[in-house]
């Protein structure tokens, strides 16, 4: 799998991308992610890349021509039609059944936003998707993008260490449940004990309180709901 991403500020990709689950996926040839600085593609002497918007407004806006040749320039060196995000506060949010989507796409092209946004005629330009990670506002797409390459590289076949690891993530549980909560050693700390079922090595009525533990979870981050 190939992951190309366009951004203003590439130094911010160096250290989450060097360490953990990326890595791991890069050092194994299972995913190459390539960081495409925007500055070089900015417009006149002084490589501009936003404007004032029109019809008024605070801030900035990034600018199109910028955007839509970064991402040329990138896909003309990969064999395959790119998919293109765009990360944007009014984009679709994120939610586990998209990472697996895209999981399986040859080509992404991560586009991360800035300032108060991109103009509105790079998504159709390059046929994107505009996406969301929550109903909040950061400082720029830079984070909203890690938060995707890392949630669709550890879905990729091979770079987690079970083979069915991913299967077991909240989201990804059956029936649509969250996964239950976990315990280690020691069986007793400071008077809270290991639930006794985990520790009976009866599978089946372990597998059934999971999935059980993992559906009220489910329930209690829906407002309003009780407990099944």
């Amino acid at each position: 799998m190939q992951i190309d991403i366009v951004t203003l500020f590439p130094e911010m990709f160096h250290g989450p991308f060097a360490v953990s689950m990326v890595a791991r996926a890069v050092a194994q040839g299972l995913v190459s992610v390539n960081v495409v600085p925007l500055r070089p593609f900015g417009v006149g002497e002084h490589r501009l890349t936003d404007d004032y918007p029109y019809g008024g407004g605070p801030g900035m806006v990034m600018r199109p021509e910028p955007i839509v040749r970064a991402v040329e320039w990138a896909a003309a060196r990969v064999p395959a039609t790119p998919t293109v995000l765009v990360t944007s506060a009014q984009g679709r949010p994120v939610d586990q059944r998209q990472l697996q989507h895209w999981a399986e796409m040859p080509y992404l092209v991560l586009v991360a936003g800035h300032y108060e946004g991109i103009d509105q005629r790079v998504v159709p330009l390059l046929k994107a998707e505009e996406v969301s990670i929550g109903d909040y506002v950061l400082t720029g797409g830079e984070l909203p993008t890690m938060v995707i390459v890392d949630g669709v590289v550890r879905l990729l076949p091979g770079v987690l260490g079970a083979s069915d690891g991913a299967a077991h993530d909240s989201f990804s549980m059956e029936a649509g449940g969250l996964e239950g909560p976990q315990y280690t050693r020691p069986v007793s700390y400071r008077g809270f004990d290991v639930p006794e079922v985990l520790r009976s090595g009866h599978h089946e009525r372990i597998r059934a309180w999971r999935l059980g533990e993992g559906r009220r979870a489910a329930q209690r981050r829906t407002p309003g709901a009780k407990d099944p």
